[in-house]
């Protein structure tokens, strides 16, 4: 097949996470099975026009705002009758192919922004989102789509949906899985990880909080924050490291490449993970799959990619006493750490990127006919 993708960001952008990841794993994956892929996405400072990767084509239009309008326009010019199968991607805004392409098309929805919007965007725009979203998802709630946690596919529900419409994949992850765990020489002292992305809706100065108050039972303790800081939230994320009375025991980072993502995820005892919300959390699943159990809020996404108990723990949202009190219980109870680290290396393997695949393909297929 011929497959237009529309999405408003591709994995070099400066904002991409595991969305990307997902999209462009699956993407050079089409291009080995012969398949033909062309990206229609938002352009960033630094990035060229076109290019081609993995066997699949990029092409960069306007910016994160103007994107949909120009995907548009660039389709009717050069791609109309070129597709046989266009893939929209909800990542907060639709680009509404169903209303304008002549090709079959399909909806991919990681997750819904709802209360992401009052995060990510200022007022009086966080609430235009907000009360927009819902507008624009029951134009769309005829379509098929592809999703990737049973909280999304809730979300899509609530939101008029049908149930038969919605398909299910799970998000596969780069790192394999460690065989041997006791070949993981964890860090001397231990050590929390805040992985990914430094921005409102992550809520990192949540796990900062925890930490400096986990610091006062857990005199040892130590925090590794790692992931690019964003605008105004980034900047004060860093005044509050250096502002803290810990900061000696808090190493920041930036942005990591991925053997030095692998590093860390071995080597950390707990990753925390205080996300507004998420479509899955592949974080979570990364950390897993290198024996390293995660602590979460209780939010959609979270609490599919962890079982609360047996592969990690789940707090009650916005609660950094309880996210202390799980992690003092894991760092101290040996048993307990012991079994989370082992049944989430286990319950990562579910996230194969061959196992994310085969489900992707197999829906295009039978949608394409």
């Amino acid at each position: 097949m011929k497959i237009l993708w529309l999405t408003w960001k591709d994995k070099k952008h400066p904002q991409a996470g595991g969305a990307e990841t997902v999209n462009e794993e699956l993407a050079k994956r089409l291009a080995v099975d012969g398949h033909e892929v062309i990206f229609l996405v938002g352009g960033f400072s630094g990035g060229v026009r076109e290019e081609t990767r993995d066997g699949f084509k990029v092409i960069r239009l306007g910016n994160r705002w103007t994107v949909y309008w120009q995907a548009y326009w660039y389709y009717k010019k050069n791609l109309k009758g070129w597709a046989d199968l266009v893939i929209d991607e909800v990542n907060t805004i639709p680009f509404l192919a169903k209303f304008y392409v002549k090709e079959k098309n399909i909806i991919f929805i990681h997750q819904l922004c709802r209360e992401i919007w009052f995060y990510q965007l200022w007022f009086p725009l966080s609430l235009i989102g907000y009360l927009t979203e819902p507008l624009y998802l029951r134009l769309l709630s005829d379509h098929p789509v592809i999703t990737v946690s049973n909280s999304t596919k809730n979300d899509l529900l609530r939101f008029g949906f049908r149930s038969k419409n919605i398909q299910i994949i799970s998000e596969g992850i780069e790192l394999e899985p460690v065989e041997d765990l006791a070949s993981i020489k964890k860090y001397d002292r231990p050590t929390l990880l805040s992985l990914g992305s430094i921005r409102p809706m992550k809520r990192t100065l949540d796990i900062l909080r925890a930490f400096e108050l986990a610091k006062q039972e857990i005199k040892d303790l130590r925090l590794i924050v790692a992931g690019a800081a964003e605008g105004r939230y980034g900047r004060k994320f860093l005044r509050a490291v250096a502002r803290s009375a810990f900061k000696d025991d808090i190493e920041y980072l930036g942005p990591v490449d991925r053997i030095k993502k692998t590093e860390i995820l071995q080597r950390s005892h707990l990753l925390l993970v205080t996300s507004v919300k998420e479509g899955w959390g592949l974080v979570v699943t990364e950390a897993a799959s290198q024996g390293t159990p995660a602590i979460v809020y209780n939010v959609d996404g979270l609490r599919d990619s962890v079982k609360d108990g047996e592969t990690g723990l789940i707090c009650k949202e916005g609660r950094k006493d309880l996210l202390v009190r799980g992690l003092s219980m894991a760092l101290i109870n040996r048993d307990l750490y012991h079994k989370l680290r082992t049944q989430a290396r286990d319950f990562s393997r579910q996230a194969s990127q061959v196992k994310s695949y085969d489900g992707f393909k197999k829906i295009l297929a039978e949608f394409y006919g």
